[in-house]
């Protein structure tokens, strides 16, 4: 075992199958592990290079295992993928980790510290209630819907169907009106943990020195400036501000063949909930582009007298994706003049 230079773990739950190869690539060991097992073990082997998926708790064993004086690191899913041989099995999607990470090419993911986990825990749980509210709100319009009452949509339907509540001038079955009823307070019920979650979001955003310094950039407010520190990190796992906005999918689908170069929409690649928030950060730049001082704000005015606003919106993005980065990668806060250095 002292000549392991290579181990590819697949996770699991409670099992986990690990593969070590040596510097010809041959493989030396294949073994199924508990979770304590598979510490214990690792504990006591010498310093080698580890590599796993970065999916569920792979960060939080990466941090383990460095602690170990290991050299860990992640891939995403989706590049494994490819280098599954036959069928699919654990041991073989670990044998497939090893050979991923063995090309020199590769790309991996930074492991995230526990408070950006636990801060990216906060905008998940924070989603997922306005996904759940918005879905309440449909259901109380497909409910009185199914009445002949047609309401608005946004929250002034919300507000009539609670004055429709309140006067019941119409004439539904009381287990209609129940259900309303029901409907109508666990709506406000998810907007009321929606703000709280909101609040404790901006206090942290206003505490924490990446996210005060992201919030110097136009348009990019608590909410955005808190999930890119949580999920971005410090971007070192990009080369450059390009290979970041390439990430989050804001760069052209290219289709090329034959010397032939074909340039499509954008790639929606990577995390989808990033790039939105970048584009609704873009729309705020574009309302507001020709009021403001900036070289950002001057490029966004032109851009807009001569293409499409989607078009303008995804371009802004992208820049704002490249301006992140560089406040990540380098420190420093948003200057609205940078070759003047103001």
């Amino acid at each position: 075992m002292a000549t392991v230079t290579l181990i590819g773990i697949d996770i699991g739950k409670h099992h986990f199958h690990l593969v070590a190869h040596n510097t010809k690539g041959h493989v030396l060991l294949k073994r199924q592990f508990g979770r304590h097992a598979l510490i214990d073990f690792l504990a006591r082997h010498s310093a080698c290079r580890i590599v796993m998926e970065a999916c569920c708790g792979a960060h939080w064993l990466a941090r383990k295992l460095a602690g170990f004086g290991h050299t860990v690191q992640l891939i995403a899913p989706q590049y494994v993928r490819p280098f599954v041989q036959g069928n699919k099995n654990d041991f073989l999607d670990a044998q497939a980790i090893c050979e991923a990470a063995s090309r020199p090419t590769m790309r991996y993911v930074a492991a995230k510290s526990p408070e950006q986990q636990a801060l990216a825990a906060l905008h998940r749980l924070r989603e997922a209630r306005i996904g759940e509210r918005v879905q309440t709100g449909n259901q109380i319009h497909a409910l009185l819907l199914e009445f002949g009452i047609a309401l608005p949509q946004g929250a002034q339907g919300l507000q009539q169907a609670r004055l429709l509540l309140r006067e019941r001038e119409v004439a539904l079955p009381p287990i209609a009106w129940r259900v309303l009823e029901a409907q109508l307070s666990h709506h406000d019920q998810l907007q009321q943990q929606i703000d709280d979650w909101d609040r404790q979001i901006t206090v942290l955003a206003k505490q924490d020195d990446v996210a005060r310094r992201l919030m110097t950039v136009p348009g990019i407010g608590p909410i955005t400036a808190s999930q890119l520190a949580a999920d971005a990190g410090q971007a070192k796992g990009y080369h450059c501000a390009r290979d970041f906005a390439a990430s989050l999918g804001l760069v052209p689908r290219q289709h090329s063949t034959g010397g032939k170069s074909t340039l499509l929409g954008i790639s929606k690649r990577g995390d989808k909930a990033l790039r939105r928030l970048l584009v609704q950060c873009a729309h705020v730049i574009m309302m507001s582009a020709r009021r403001w001082h900036s070289a950002m704000a001057e490029w966004t005015a032109k851009l807009m007298l001569r293409r499409h606003g989607n078009v303008v919106a995804c371009a802004v993005a992208n820049k704002l994706a490249r301006v992140v980065w560089a406040i990540l990668a380098h420190g420093g806060e948003y200057r609205p003049y940078p070759e003047t250095g103001k």
